[in-house]
Formats: C-alpha cells, structure tokens, sequence
C-alpha cells in the first residue's frame, strides 16, 4: 500500500455520496493527513477517480460520455498567454525586446525560418530560434487545433476523461487550443514529446492550466518515445509533414492510439506541405486496413481511393494580432522590402490541412452513393460535356482571386482534380458558396467540363444547377 492509498479508497467510497471537502475528510483517513496532502492528493489522482475540483476547493465526480462543445470560433490570442508569452521575451532579452539589436535578432531569426521552410530544409531549434518560432506561430496554431477538435467535440468523439499524447509539441500552441477548447468540467492528462528548446517554451506557457489539465513534457525525439499506455487522442501538430520518415513515425503512434480514438494532424496550407499531408494519410490508409478517414477527405465510394494532387485545405476568419507581433513588426527601421507596420512579422491569417483518422470505423459523415442515381469522379472522362448529378465533399474555401468563385470537390474516387465552379449564382446553387468545408453536397444538373490548361475536370455550376447540403 502506497502513502496515497488510503486517501484514494476515501475518495473512491465517498464520490458518489457528497462532494468531498479536504478540510473534511482528512479526520477519516488513516494517519489523519493533513488536508493539504489529501487535496494535492486528490488532484494527483483525479483522472483516475474522474474527480473535478470545484471553485470552493470541493472534489466531485464528473460526468460520464463526451463533452459538449460551446465553441463559436477564435477571435485572437488570450491575452493572458500574450503576457505570459511576453514575459519570455523580456527576461531573454529585457524590455525593449522589440527595438535594438534583440528586435533585429528576432526578425532575423523569423526571416530565416520563413526561408527554410520554404527551401524544406530542417530547422534546430535553440532558445532564440525556439521564441522566434512561437512569437509568429503560437497564435495560429492555438486557433487552427480547435477548429479540427470541434469536429470531433460536435460528433461526439472526445470522452470527458481525455488522454493526449502530442508529438512534436513545439511551444504549446496546440496544447493552449486543446486546453482552452476543452470545457472545464473535463479531465485530462497531457503527454507533450519536444526534444528541442522549444520544450521550455512550452512548459512556460501551460505553467497556468486549470486544475484538471495535467502536462507532463517528455523531451525526446518522436522515434525514440515510448508511449506506456492508451491515448484518445495523438497530435501532430505540424510537424509529421516535416518529419524524414513521417508514415513509419505515424504507424508507430497507431499502437497506443485507443480503440476509439483519434489521430489529429495539422500542416500549413501551401501546396507543399498541404500534399504531402494527404499522401502521408493515404499511405498509411493503405498500409493498414483497420484506419479509416474520419475527415475531412472521406471516400464516399465503396473499395475507391483518391490518387489527385490532394491539394485541399480550410481557411478560417483572421485573427487580431497579438500584441507581441505588433511591437515587433512596428519598431523596426524601414528597409527596401517592408516597412513598419506592414505586417510582415504578424500573422493573422488561419488556414491550414488537416486529417482525422480512426480505427474503429466511424467516419464524420455516413453516406454511400447510389451508382444509378449519381456520377462516380473516377469515370467523370465518360461524361465530359453532359450535365449529371454527382455528390462531392466541398474542400476548400472560394480559391479565386476573381472571376467565377471556385471550389475543389471530391467524392474519395478521383484521379485528377476536381472544381465546381459557381459562374451564375442563384437561390438554387448558393449552398456551394455558403456550405462549410467538409460538406457532403448534392449537384444537380451539373456542366462536366475539362480544363486542359490545369489538368483538371471543371463542374460548372450555373441557372440550371440545383446544389444541395446532404451531410
């Protein structure tokens, strides 16, 4: 028997009796500990008691099932994180951060990391590489993990007692986002793997989490962690484009994943690394029959992949701009490329890829085409210049800079790239504009054209197409 044991067994007899109150209990414990040490106790032990600390210091049960999300977005960075962020900033480099030789230090260490991503070179990330990183990153990362998590929160899928395993953690931007999107009545306990600098970052910036929310920072490499137990949900946020043997890493992680968990992974927009996402999810969905899509690139079609470019990506509203990267940006001298102000070390915009995969089956949206009633992508050839009814996912936001609005579908059967384009919007079509990403559509009466110029097949979506949402 452990020195805890008796407190723990206190707790287990009385949970579900009345709320259970240190001040109180501690007289009924072996050894009468002090209320001190049963409350930390208790916190220790919570996950596995499914026990909430309440505001007037009281412990009760939470409830049973999944959360229920109360999430309408994100409108910025909390400012609570900016300061605590800030605070980093100023005890490596003093007050005046932003301006002098530190300011020029920071936005030569952003530039850099802007080149080399774009280069696809490997970055090492020491103390000052690590802060640059989190000063432009950690807002958009923090907002871009909850978008997908509500997926999952709306559906259903995540438990109230919620293990996560996050690899490559970086400097908590996702951790901040799963914990903030999380309600507070849920308990969770938090693996972070971040062998590099940025793991200090990290473990400052989650030093202020809610009771409940318990971390634990593993400084290790992805390859060389050993999970020792089940998680409901393993993140990648980032990073498993980035890795060199990114689908033998992700199908390491796919052992301790729970049998009705969720792998959640997250890579910028751009066509680079927004593909390289989407052949890493097909590859490991080839190489292992019991993972499913979950989202958002379901195969709505029975025994058919998607082998397109794969190209898809959400873009969600701007955020304010901390402060933070405002003084960066402002106090600066101009130069022959920017001036202050013009932010260039801001970053407002959220748009990245995503993929959700699980295990048991489940996918976000449950639908299987009806061949005689329509169209199959795979053999959209045959119907070149015919108008056919066809249901398609809609993946990406409006990606015309002008002209007709142009979004890219697909119904997980496809060779090539596949775009609705809205050249005549009416009552009858407008849902393709307004459907979220994910939406499962119905077109009616849709113009297949090619498009020899992208390599693609256009659906032109005019007065005599009829779009509806399905799913």
């Amino acid at each position: 028997m452990t020195s805890d044991d008796p407190i723990v067994d206190t707790a287990k007899y009385l949970r579900n009796v009345r709320p259970i109150d240190p001040e109180e209990i501690f007289e009924y414990v072996e050894g009468t500990p002090h209320p001190a040490v049963v409350r930390q106790t208790l916190r220790d032990h919570a996950f596995e008691l499914g026990l909430r600390e309440r505001d007037d210091g009281t412990f009760v049960p939470i409830e049973d099932g999944t959360i229920r999300p109360t999430f309408r977005g994100v409108r910025g960075f909390p400012e609570a994180y900016a300061r605590r962020f800030e605070e980093l900033l100023v005890d490596r480099y003093g007050p005046g951060w932003p301006s002098g030789e530190s300011g020029d230090r920071l936005r030569e260490l952003i530039d850099r990391l802007k080149v080399s991503y774009f280069a696809d070179e490997r970055v090492t990330y020491d103390e000052e590489t690590a802060l640059a990183y989190a000063l432009y990153h950690l807002p958009d990362y923090y907002a871009a993990v909850q978008y997908v998590l509500d997926v999952l929160g709306r559906a259903g899928r995540l438990p109230r007692r919620l293990r996560v395993l996050d690899i490559g953690a970086g400097a908590g931007g996702p951790a901040l986002g799963v914990h903030d999107y999380l309600p507070e009545d849920t308990l969770v306990e938090y693996d972070a793997v971040e062998p590099s600098a940025a793991a200090g970052v990290f473990e400052a910036m989650l030093e202020g989490t809610r009771n409940g929310f318990t971390t634990t920072v593993h400084r290790e490499t992805a390859e060389a962690f050993e999970p020792q137990r089940e998680y409901d949900l393993i993140v990648f946020g980032n990073v498993l484009s980035e890795l060199s043997s990114p689908v033998e890493i992700g199908e390491r992680y796919l052992d301790p994943l729970a049998p009705d968990g969720t792998v959640l992974a997250i890579a910028p927009a751009e066509e680079r690394t927004a593909t390289r996402l989407r052949r890493i999810e097909r590859e490991l969905v080839d190489r292992n029959d019991d993972l499913t899509v979950y989202a958002p690139t379901i195969r709505l079609w029975d025994g058919y992949e998607p082998t397109d470019r794969g190209w898809t990506f959400t873009r969600k509203p701007e955020l304010d701009v901390p402060g933070f990267q405002r003084r960066l940006d402002e106090d600066r001298p101009p130069d022959d490329d920017s001036k202050p102000g013009d932010g260039t070390y801001a970053k407002p915009a959220v748009q990245f890829a995503y993929l959700l995969l699980r295990k048991d089956g489940n996918r976000a949206i449950e639908y299987e085409p009806d061949p005689g009633r329509v169209a199959k992508m795979a053999e959209m050839e045959r119907h070149v210049t015919e108008r056919i009814d066809l249901a398609a996912l809609k993946l990406s936001p409006n990606l015309a800079s002008d002209g007709h609005p142009l979004f890219k579908i697909s119904d997980g059967s496809e060779a090539v790239d596949h775009y609705a384009v809205l050249t005549d919007r009416s009552a009858l079509n407008e849902t393709l504009a307004d459907a979220p990403y994910g939406a499962l559509l119905l077109f009616e009466n849709v113009l297949v054209l090619w498009n020899d110029d992208e390599g693609a097949y256009n659906l032109v979506v005019d007065g005599e197409t009829v779009v509806d949402r399905l799913a």
